[in-house]
This record gives structure tokens, sequence and C-alpha cells, in this order.
């Protein structure tokens, strides 16, 4: 696209006196602090390295020029374009964060104090912050016992005309049943935000997630399986005629395709499901987008090795009654295994998972018990949640982390890393078997 000269947001075209897009530049310097730390090291060898690497990229800022666009340009629109491809979406939105993905999602239902959302007891903080934030009052659904995630069978039972929003949540990237979900959502009204955080990839029956719900979100956080320089948020939508008002909800609802007298655009409302919207700002940087390219480049191998080490644990644990394997799914339901959930039965096991915790911690094998009934924290006592009545609903949730589970890492590992967790929890379960 050819720019005018007197276009300000860009420093392109025959001037006089031009405006640089870019604030300050980085230079060789700027550059060798990043390298330093996207290839970090210490001693005698890395630091005769880093000079010679130095020298090279001093000799090449000689003759190269800074990018003049360090935001949503074309390294955006070329990651949101592979998003699209991979996902089988249509004009996916690359945000800064899967929270911010959330609040456009939220703010396009129109969410007011005292509507209600509905989540799973069991998942992370910021499921239900936004709903906490604008005054909406959250309902917990209870998990299934098998896979932790959203019981569709308590959704209904939970759902009023205060009903506005259910967020379902692919627990460790164990897809939810969505159907019966989205059947209650049509029958009700309601709009379904899928929080697909740990799900990047993820199937349920023949489809992908990011193309059941109304919305779905995805981290690109730093401990997801993919990841966009530590950051980073994928916002999908199946509500066709709010696609092409998702650039701009993402920054505040300038329309560059029109403009106002004397001015060079337009700032719009976004239209919600029940009325306009103003817009925040999400937007993701050039280097966000160069790095998500790069990851999706070789994201089928990452879900691969995933599945591998998920598949040697299940094979390992097989032999011992009391530890319920990780649900593997099937041809036409693929979990993307973001983490390894490892479950006991308590009575079998001589015990329950906190000791089983306890023991791999002292074995110096990392489990990860992050994700707990939302109502324990001390944010919605003082709102004014009752904890204990919210408790009595949830009794799966309240048992099942209590007493039977935690997550286990599946990337990373080397084959002796992996065969001692597998050795450690076998261990750690036998021990308990015989009262020690």
């Amino acid at each position: 696209m050819v720019k005018k000269a007197s276009d300000f947001r860009y420093n392109t075209g025959e001037t006089r006196v031009p405006w640089a897009a870019v604030g300050e530049n980085y230079n060789a310097q700027d550059l060798m602090a990043v390298i330093r730390f996207l290839a970090q090291g210490h001693g005698e060898d890395y630091e005769q390295a880093i000079s010679k690497v130095n020298e090279e990229v001093v000799k090449l800022t000689q003759f190269s020029t800074p990018p003049g666009k360090l935001s949503l340009g074309t390294q955006v629109e070329k990651a949101e374009e592979m998003v699209d491809q991979y996902l089988e979406t249509n004009g996916s939105l690359f945000v800064t964060n899967c929270t911010a993905g959330f609040e456009i999602a939220f703010k396009y239902a129109n969410l007011q104090p005292g509507d209600e959302v509905i989540v799973p007891a069991i998942t992370f903080i910021a499921t239900m912050a936004y709903p906490l934030q604008v005054g909406a009052k959250v309902v917990f659904a209870d998990v299934d016992p098998r896979t932790l995630n959203m019981d569709p069978a308590d959704v209904a039972r939970k759902i009023t005309p205060k009903t506005k929003v259910i967020v379902p949540v692919h627990l460790g990237g164990y897809p939810v049943d969505m159907d019966p979900i989205m059947e209650l959502a049509k029958k009700h009204d309601i709009l379904v935000l899928e929080d697909a955080a740990h799900a990047f990839g993820a199937v349920y029956k023949g489809r992908k997630i990011g193309t059941i719900a109304d919305f779905t979100a995805f981290s690109l956080h730093e401990v997801k399986n993919i990841t966009s320089f530590g950051e980073g948020g994928i916002l999908t939508t199946n509500i066709v005629e709010f696609r092409e008002y998702m650039k701009r909800s993402r920054f505040l609802g300038a329309d560059f395709s029109r403009k106002i007298k004397n001015w060079l655009y337009d700032v719009t409302a976004i239209p919600g499901k029940y009325g306009p919207f103003m817009a925040g700002n999400s937007s993701t940087t050039e280097i966000q987008g160069l790095g998500l390219q790069l990851q999706m480049s070789r994201y089928d191998k990452i879900l691969a090795e995933r599945r591998e080490i998920a598949t040697y644990l299940n094979e390992r644990f097989s032999g011992n009654p009391a530890i319920i394997p990780q649900d593997m799914g099937d041809d036409q339901t693929v979990p993307t295994f973001h983490l390894y959930l490892l479950q006991i039965d308590p009575d079998k096991a001589g015990g329950d998972v906190q000791t089983l915790k306890r023991k791999l911690e002292e074995k110096g094998v990392t489990n990860i018990p992050h994700f707990g009934p939302l109502y324990y924290f001390d944010v919605l006592r003082a709102l004014g949640y009752d904890r204990e009545a919210i408790a009595k609903t949830c009794p799966v949730s309240e048992e099942a982390f209590n007493r039977r589970f935690t997550h286990l890492p599946v990337y990373g590992l080397t084959k002796e890393q992996m065969e001692y967790m597998a050795d450690a929890v076998l261990a750690s379960v036998a021990e308990m078997q015989r009262g020690e």
C-alpha cells in the first residue's frame, strides 16, 4: 500500500521534514543484549564466541536499516494468517495475552453488574478476572471426575435468566465435552467463550478448538505449549458478523479506512450482542509476531513430543491400579498434553494426593498443583462470596483437589529425567500403599 508523504504514522514517502514512526531505533549494542538474553551462558568459551558475534553484528548494522514499524505490522499479520491456517479459523486476532482476548469477548457480551458467568470451579484466576472487575456474578460449575473439565450437567443446573456467558476451560489441553454446552447455550441464548489457554491445536470430535464456540481465547504465555517471546494470546470467533470488527476491537476502535473532518481516521464503537462498546488496547509487537511464526513452524513436532511423554507415563503407571492414567483421547478427540493429569484412587493408594505430592517433592520431582477451586481465593471472600456454600455445590472439585490430582511436566525432559519421574511416582505410591 502506497502511503502519502504526510502520513505521520510511518516514515515513508518523499518529504522534506519526515517524522520517524519509531521514536528511538535500537542499535548494535541493543541487538547484542537481546542475543545475550536469548543465548545465555558464561565462561571463557562463551565470552570468546559472543565477542565474535558482537563484531559481526556491528558490521551488519553498517549495511542494514532498523524496522520502521515495531507493532501491528506485517509480522503480526503473517502470524494471524498462520494461526487461521493451522486452527482452520477465519479472522483470528493476535492480542497481548489470553486475558485480553477474554475481555473482548466479555465486552461483546455487554457484561454488566448483576449478570452471571458460569466458569468451572477448577481453573486459573484469569478465567473469572474480567467478570469480577465489572461486578458480574461468577457461578462455579462442578467438574467431571475423569477429566476435571466443566461438567455440562452441573452447568445445566446452574443456568438462570441472568446467565450471559458460559466459559468452558480445556484444562491441561484436554477438550471439554462441548456439544452439550453448546446445546444449552443455544437453548438459553447464552454466549460461549472457550478458555483454551492450554489447548492450542486440540481437536474435539474432529473439530479444531477455536471453530466451535462463539469465542475462543488461547494463551501464548511462556509456560504454554507455544509462545510468542514470553507473552501473547489469540482470539477467534464464529460470530461471522463480528469478524470485520475484530481488528478494531484490539486497538481502541480506530478505523483508518474512514476519516472525520480535518483528521486522519475515525474511532468507532464496536457492536456487541446487546449494544455497542468501547474497545481497549491490546496491540502486539512485530517481534511477538515473528516469535509466534517461528514456533508455529515446528508446532506439530512440539505436540508429538508431549504426546510421546504422556504415552510413556501411561505405560509405566499401568501396572499400579491406584494410579488413574491420563486420558489420551482418540482419533476424533485430540488433547495437546500441556500437562500430564496425574490422578490416584486414594483408597487403593493408601492415602491422598497431598501425601503423594510431598513424597514427589522430597524426591526432587516437580509437580504442578497450580489449579484449584477458585472460590478459595480471598478476593472472592472480600467480594461477598460464601466459600463454604459454594463448596457444597462442587463436591467433585473439593474431593479431586484435596485428595486425587496434581499435574506433571511433559516437555523438555531427557530420557533419564522421564524415567526418574515415572520411577519416583511409582515408588511414592508403593510407599503409601505400605503405609510408609
